[in-house]
């Protein structure tokens, strides 16, 4: 099995660290006490790992398969124990996360489809993993933050003339800071 290297720069990673770690100790210190652990391990869960993919999709225009199998593996993994000793409430969330996964995949893949390519496939594959962990509630208004300030930085940008309408930009950032209003204000 060949394993790919990728490439980020030390000081991208401490910068995008750093900055990772503000939110995620705002997000306890607000948060923590009225969630339950199974809340908590999976809000925490979804922002480090959609942090992961951010960094990559900025650092290489693409979010590896890896992490997206990593996302789907540790949402089973939390789920599971919620199934088999919370059977009802298990149901339910499986229940939301089933369509969360057909809301943010399903989205994508028709704007992946009729863009013709225009959004990557690694993006169409991280918002259905997202939608997981979010559920059909939570996951729209995190597309919806994160492409609308996608649109209006491109906007911006090309008004400012830094980029073309033909060039491209990393979606997982916008959508990162979607997931995060969501976690925050839902």
């Amino acid at each position: 099995m060949k394993i790919k290297k990728y490439k980020i720069k030390e000081y991208k990673i401490a910068v995008y660290s750093a900055g990772f770690m503000i939110v995620m100790i705002a997000w306890l210190a607000i948060c923590a006490g009225d969630l339950s652990v199974h809340s908590l391990l999976k809000t925490a869960m979804l922002l480090v790992l959609s942090y992961i993919a951010m960094v990559f999709d900025i650092d290489t225009k693409r979010i590896p398969n890896t992490i997206v199998l990593i996302m789907i593996t540790g949402w089973m993994l939390l789920l599971l124990p919620l199934i088999v000793f919370d059977t009802d409430s298990g149901i339910r969330q499986l229940t939301d996360s089933i369509f969360g996964l057909l809301a943010g995949g399903g989205l994508f893949l028709l704007v992946y489809i009729i863009s013709r390519k225009g959004l990557g496939g690694g993006d169409v594959k991280f918002m259905a993993a997202v939608g997981l962990y979010l559920g059909l509630t939570e996951t729209v208004p995190a597309i919806l933050y994160g492409t609308v300030l996608a649109a209006l930085t491109g906007a911006v940008l090309i008004l400012l003339k830094k980029i073309g309408r033909k060039d491209t930009m990393p979606l997982a950032p916008f959508l990162f800071i979607g997931i995060i209003i969501t976690v925050f204000t839902h």
